[in-house]
């Protein structure tokens, strides 16, 4: 047993495990302070269940880390991986085109690790941890019970070894998912109301669409796209609550 190769391996988890919680910190932290002044008030009696979410959140970080380590260190030091840092290497077409297979993938699985969390048996071991959340707030992102973190830790991390994606654009998708998942549940809509009712914003996630999700439990289950909740008829709109 190499034990410089266990301790690399043990280096590279713990420190992206730090990066993971210190980009939840500073994400969800900085949303919050964003609605303490635009919506004043809106997590006062809330203090209970946001020091809960991010206990929960912290350890998801934690579980989400693991694999994201083991995996910057496949890169970095083995190639493993089919991440890339030149130009050259594929057209430059090809990075948007990247950004959306990273982005469709993620929230295909999502979808349904979703829907299937949302089953009687599921909900009440893991996903009713997230659902806790009432009403979810900006802390609320990374609210998972352990069992959830993980089908959630190695969507990316397994994506890098099939699709090769610019080091650039990865960091794009990782910050898509990071600050979409706090906006997403962060208690208002922070888009103009213009850009959610148009034809871009019904085929997007955003906190008004997400939020039914929250009041129904069993509709409106994507990430990022609303196309999986639009093709199984599970699209029930958006929050009345935010219409107001």
């Amino acid at each position: 047993m190499n034990v410089a190769l266990i301790l690399a391996v043990v280096t590279s988890a713990l420190a992206m495990t730090a990066i993971v919680a210190l980009r939840y910190l500073v994400t969800s932290g900085a949303f919050a302070w964003a609605t303490s002044h635009v919506r004043p008030g809106l997590y006062a009696r809330l203090r209970p269940q946001i020091r809960r979410e991010i206990g929960w959140s912290l350890l998801s970080a934690a579980i989400y880390g693991v694999p994201a380590g083991v995996v910057a260190w496949g890169w970095q030091e083995r190639g493993w991986t089919q991440i890339y840092t030149g130009f050259g290497d594929y057209p430059l077409w090809y990075l948007p085109v990247s950004l959306f297979i990273y982005l469709f993938l993620h929230d295909t699985w999502f979808y349904w690790t979703h829907r299937w969390m949302h089953r009687p048996r599921w909900f009440r071991i893991a996903h009713a941890v997230h659902h806790d959340s009432r009403p979810p707030t900006a802390w609320a992102a990374m609210s998972f019970h352990p069992i959830e973190a993980l089908t959630g830790a190695f969507v990316i991390p397994a994506l890098v070894f099939f699709v090769p994606v610019h080091v650039a654009v990865l960091g794009l998708v990782l910050a898509t998912m990071t600050v979409m998942g706090v906006t997403n549940h962060m208690g208002w809509e922070m888009f103009p109301r213009a850009l959610v009712n148009s034809r871009l914003g019904n085929w997007l996630i955003t906190a008004s669409h997400h939020q039914r999700h929250h009041e129904q439990y069993l509709c409106n289950y994507g990430l990022y796209f609303r196309f999986w909740d639009r093709l199984c008829k599970t699209d029930r709109g958006l929050s009345d609550s935010f219409a107001r």
